[in-house]
């Protein structure tokens, strides 16, 4: 019978002037548009996924970008029968998801300088009085300005300056350089370093200061709150080796050193520069594709906020309210602009509904933000 069917597709190339093959590719589509089992996944990759299946060095994505590309193969070959379903008009109904979660190298960078320490006299020349302080936080951004006019981007600086509100107290901060202005990255006051267990404002190693920080995180940010995957930068300072003399000695100096810790929602680590991503997944119909898709069933709420509060459902039969698809994509606009008063153009919603046809239903409608209203996909 196919034979038959292809024939015919054969002689009516004869008869168009249309490209011949898009037409049979079209047909072709039609006949093989076979439902398949739908799912939704939620997956997180395992370090085994990334060195037996995709064969990495590493148990991460090199890129967001990587790991759109190689995702959908990862799929197809562990959900093959997974797909889509369609409808009378062979036009897709349903979708199977993925909702996956997998790492990707993100590096942060991370800055040094050895500390410069203020006098009094700097420390006066800017603020044109005689305490030897800074009592205004824009007077260390006067400071940078005036003794750095050629600063270039990622020019990174450590200042020690002596800061006064209400008490004097010694700040050390580092400034990076970027986009034209400085940005300070607020170190701990010997306070802090105290209340950590150091007897001097510095920690004795990198370990340490990877130990200690992220228990004082909690405090610094309390009236800040961070959410889960939110990365911050501290800033610290180490004793360590800056040189050499004459004689081969060391040199020892206070150097500056940010680092930067990641928050879980419940603690803060050391930030290995991999971060985490979830997307999702659909299928086509032939792959599977990154998808923003959010799945809404209709409540209760939504038809009466439509006027269909008494039955909860879109009456569809001949000559009724929602028997057009047009009624109907009107009401969904109202629910969806009231729900997702934030979704932003291209948002896609596939829109489960129920409907009075003669006999209850649940149909599907699938739509995206277009010019921001929603549209038919």
């Amino acid at each position: 019978m196919k034979k038959i069917i292809y024939s015919l597709i054969a002689i009516g190339l004869f008869l168009t002037s249309c490209d011949p093959m898009e037409d049979i590719n079209k047909e072709l589509d039609v006949l093989n548009a076979i439902d398949s089992e739908i799912g939704n996944i939620e997956y997180t990759f395992t370090e085994d996924d990334y060195k037996d299946f995709f064969e990495f060095d590493f148990a991460n994505f090199s890129s967001v970008d990587d790991a759109k590309a190689l995702i959908p193969n990862y799929l197809t070959e562990t959900y093959p029968f997974l797909g889509v379903t369609y409808d009378n008009d062979r036009e897709i109904e349903q979708v199977s998801t993925a909702l996956v979660t997998f790492d990707w190298y993100n590096r942060i960078p991370t800055y040094e300088a050895e500390i410069r320490v203020l006098t009094a006299e700097e420390h006066n020349e800017i603020t044109g009085q005689t305490f030897g302080n800074f009592s205004d936080e824009d007077h260390v951004f006067e400071f940078l300005a005036a003794e750095y006019p050629a600063a270039e981007e990622g020019d990174f600086v450590s200042l020690r300056y002596e800061y006064y509100a209400g008490s004097t107290t010694e700040l050390t901060d580092g400034f990076l350089f970027e986009n034209g202005e400085w940005t300070r990255f607020v170190g701990f006051t010997p306070a802090e370093y105290n209340a950590m267990g150091e007897s001097y404002p510095n920690f004795s190693s990198h370990d340490e200061a990877a130990l200690k920080i992220p228990v004082t995180l909690p405090e610094r940010f309390k009236f800040d709150a961070k959410e889960a995957g939110d990365i911050v930068v501290a800033t610290y300072e180490l004793y360590t080796k800056v040189g050499e003399d004459a004689d081969g000695n060391d040199i020892r100096g206070t150097v500056t050193y940010t680092s930067n810790f990641i928050f879980d929602g419940a603690n803060w680590s050391k930030y290995n520069n991999v971060a985490t991503e979830t997307i999702q997944f659909a299928h086509d119909g032939t792959t599977w594709v990154p998808d923003n898709t959010i799945k809404y069933t209709l409540t209760a709420a939504d038809y009466a906020s439509v006027g269909n509060g008494q039955y909860n459902n879109f009456d569809v039969r001949e000559g009724k309210a929602e028997a057009t698809v047009e009624s109907r994509l009107a009401k969904i606009n109202t629910i969806l602009s009231a729900n997702f008063p934030d979704a932003e153009e291209g948002q896609k919603f596939s829109v489960t509904y129920s409907v009075y046809s003669g006999s209850n239903e649940v149909w599907i409608m699938n739509v995206i933000l277009e010019g921001g209203a929603y549209v038919l996909q």
